[in-house]
C-alpha cells in the first residue's frame, strides 16, 4: 500500500496539474470549423478571420500564452505579453520547454518588474499592450491572458501627468502606514490607465475576451490583477477616503491632486462593458475538485473545508489540530460524546476568530459525521495565511503551518487528547515556492514531531525564529520537505490532510 506521504504528494501533484497553463487553456478554448472558423471559449462563440490579438500579463502567462499560440495557430496576428524578469530564463533552465514560445512566434515578449515592483521595463510593456489595445476595431478580438500573481506589478500605466515614480512613491507611503492590501488596489487602479477596467475601455469597440488564472480568495473580477477587463466597483470617492484615512491628502504630488480632481466620481457603469467576456480558467476551487476527485479514487472519504484559508498562521494550526481530533474520535467512536461536543465548541469558536468568508462550519462538521465509520478520510483547503515574522530562521508561511500542526497534534497525543490514529499533514504553495527557500511547503505528523524532540531539537524555538525549514531538513535529507520546482502556475496556497484508522 501507498503511503499517505505518497498519497498527499499525488494529490498536491494533480491539483497544481489541473491548473497548469496548458491544461487550462484548452479545457477553455477551442477552435473549431475550417470554413469560417470559430473561437469557441467556455460555450460562447466567436467568429474569427485573422482578426486576433493576444496581451497577457503576471507571472504565468508565458506558459498560458504558449498555449493559445498552440490553439490558435495562424489566426493569431500579434500578440505582446509582460512577464517578470528573468521568466524565460528560469523556465527554459527547469526544462519546461512546453512553457516556452516557439522561435518564430507572433507573440512579443517583455521582462520586467523586478522583485514584483514596477520599473520602466514593466511600463515599456504596459505602453506596448495600451497601444495595441487603442488600435484595434470592431471587426477585431482582443484575447487578453491574466495571471493575478504579479500581474499588477506588470501593468503600471499611470494617467498622466503622473509619472510612475510618483505613484510608486505614493503607494510605499500607503504600505508604510498599515493600509491593506485591498486600499493599496484601490488607489492604484484609481490613478491607473489600464486598471479598473481601463483596458478594456482602450479596447473597445473590439470584442475582448479575458482568461483569468486568479490567485486571489473568492476570485473576485475587479481585484484579480487590479481587474484591467472588468468594471471597478470603486470610485474616486473611495481612493480620496483612503488617502485622507492614513492623513495622506495634504501631501499629494500636484499630478495627482490634478488626476483625482478631474475623474469622474462614479465608476463606469456595466453596461460599458457588454464587448467584454471575462472568465476564470483557473482556480483553487478548480485544483481542490480535482484532488477530491482523486482522493475518492484512492479510497478515502473526501471533503473540501474551504477555499479561502487565511488570516496569522498560529490560530489557522489550531483550527486544524481540533478538526482531525475530531476525526480521530469518531474512529473510536466516540465523535458524539461529551469530548466531541467540546472539540466542536472550540472549532466554531475557532472559526468565528478566524473569519474565514464563506466557511460554513457547522454544514462541514455535518457532513463529517455522515461519513461511514473507519474509512479513511481526505480533508483539502486552499487559500493563502500570514506570518508575523520574528526571527531570522529560513521558512515561509507553508512549512510554518505545517510544523505548527505537527507540534499541536504531538501535544494533544502527549495528553491524551488524540486518539490513536495515522495523520498526515501537507501544505504547499502551487506556484512551487514556499519563503526564500527551494521547497514549495512541507508535510508533517505528530510522529515526526516526536522523533525531533527525542533527538533533543526544540520545535518551539525552531517556530519562535521562524526556522521551519531548517527543522525539516533535519531529516532523512529533506524526506518531509515539498519540493516542487517552478511549476508554472499559481492558485494560492492547498492543504492536504490523511487520516486513517490506526
Amino acid at each position: 500500500t501507498m503511503s499517505l506521504r505518497e498519497h498527499a504528494l499525488s494529490l498536491f501533484r494533480c491539483a497544481v496539474g489541473t491548473v497548469q497553463p496548458a491544461s487550462m487553456l484548452k479545457r477553455a478554448v477551442k477552435l473549431q470549423g475550417d470554413g469560417c472558423p470559430q473561437l469557441l471559449v467556455k460555450g460562447q462563440v466567436f467568429p474569427v478571420k485573422r482578426n486576433l490579438y493576444l496581451v497577457g500579463f503576471g507571472k504565468a502567462v508565458l506558459g498560458m500564452a504558449a498555449a493559445a499560440e498552440e490553439i490558435l495557430g495562424d489566426h493569431l496576428v500579434r500578440g505582446i505579453i509582460n512577464v517578470p524578469l528573468g521568466i524565460q530564463e528560469s523556465l527554459q533552465r527547469a526544462g519546461m520547454q512546453e512553457m516556452l514560445l516557439k522561435p518564430h512566434s507572433k507573440i512579443q515578449v517583455i521582462e520586467g518588474a523586478k522583485n514584483n515592483l514596477p520599473d520602466p521595463e514593466a511600463l515599456k510593456g504596459a505602453v506596448a499592450i495600451q497601444e495595441l489595445a487603442e488600435g484595434l476595431t470592431a471587426d477585431d478580438l482582443l484575447l487578453v491572458l491574466i495571471s493575478g500573481r504579479g500581474g499588477s506589478a506588470l501593468l503600471p500605466a499611470p494617467i498622466p501627468p503622473i509619472r510612475l515614480e510618483e505613484k510608486e512613491k505614493l503607494t510605499k507611503m500607503l504600505a508604510s502606514r498599515g493600509a491593506a492590501i485591498q486600499e493599496l488596489n484601490i488607489v492604484r487602479k484609481t490613478l491607473s490607465l489600464l486598471k479598473g477596467g481601463g483596458l478594456a475601455q482602450l479596447a473597445y469597440p473590439a470584442q475582448v475576451v479575458s482568461l483569468i488564472l486568479s490567485d486571489v480568495i473568492g476570485d473576485p473580477l475587479d481585484l484579480i490583477a487590479s481587474g484591467p477587463t472588468s468594471a471597478s466597483s470603486h470610485s474616486v470617492q473611495d481612493c480620496l477616503q483612503i488617502l485622507t484615512k492614513y492623513n495622506l491628502l495634504h501631501s499629494l504630488p500636484q499630478s495627482v491632486e490634478t488626476v483625482l480632481s478631474s475623474s469622474p466620481s462614479k465608476p463606469t457603469a456595466p453596461k460599458d462593458y457588454c464587448h467584454v467576456c471575462n472568465i476564470i480558467i483557473g482556480s483553487n476551487t478548480l485544483a481542490l475538485d480535482e484532488a477530491k476527485r482523486q482522493a475518492e479514487g484512492l479510497g478515502y472519504a473526501s471533503l473540501i473545508l474551504s477555499t479561502a484559508i487565511s488570516g496569522e498562521v498560529g490560530p489557522v494550526a489550531r483550527l486544524y489540530c481540533q478538526l482531525i481530533q475530531l476525526v480521530c474520535l469518531g474512529f473510536a467512536g466516540l465523535g458524539e460524546g461529551p469530548r466531541g461536543d467540546e472539540v466542536r465548541g472550540d472549532l466554531l469558536q475557532l472559526a468565528a476568530e478566524l473569519e474565514i468568508p464563506c466557511l460554513n462550519l457547522p454544514e462541514f462538521l455535518q457532513s463529517l459525521q455522515g461519513l461511514e465509520p473507519a474509512r479513511a478520510v481526505c480533508i483539502l483547503a486552499g487559500g493563502e495565511t500570514t506570518v508575523q515574522l520574528q526571527g531570522t530562521g529560513k521558512g515561509g508561511r507553508n512549512q510554518e503551518l505545517a510544523l505548527r500542526v505537527g507540534l499541536g497534534l504531538h501535544r494533544a497525543r502527549v495528553s491524551g487528547s488524540l486518539q490513536k490514529c495515522e495523520i498526515l499533514f501537507l501544505s504547499g504553495g502551487t506556484d512551487g515556492q514556499d519563503g526564500p527557500t527551494e521547497a514549495a511547503g512541507a508535510f508533517c505528523s505528530p510522529e515526526l514531531v516526536h522523533k525531533a524532540l527525542q533527538e533533543g531539537l526544540d520545535v518551539e524555538a525552531a517556530l519562535s525564529n521562524n526556522d521551519s525549514y531548517t527543522f525539516f531538513s533535519h531529516f532523512q535529507g529533506g524526506h518531509h520537505l515539498l519540493v516542487t520546482g517552478l511549476t508554472g502556475t499559481n492558485v494560492m496556497d492547498i492543504q492536504v490532510i490523511l487520516i486513517r484508522a490506526a
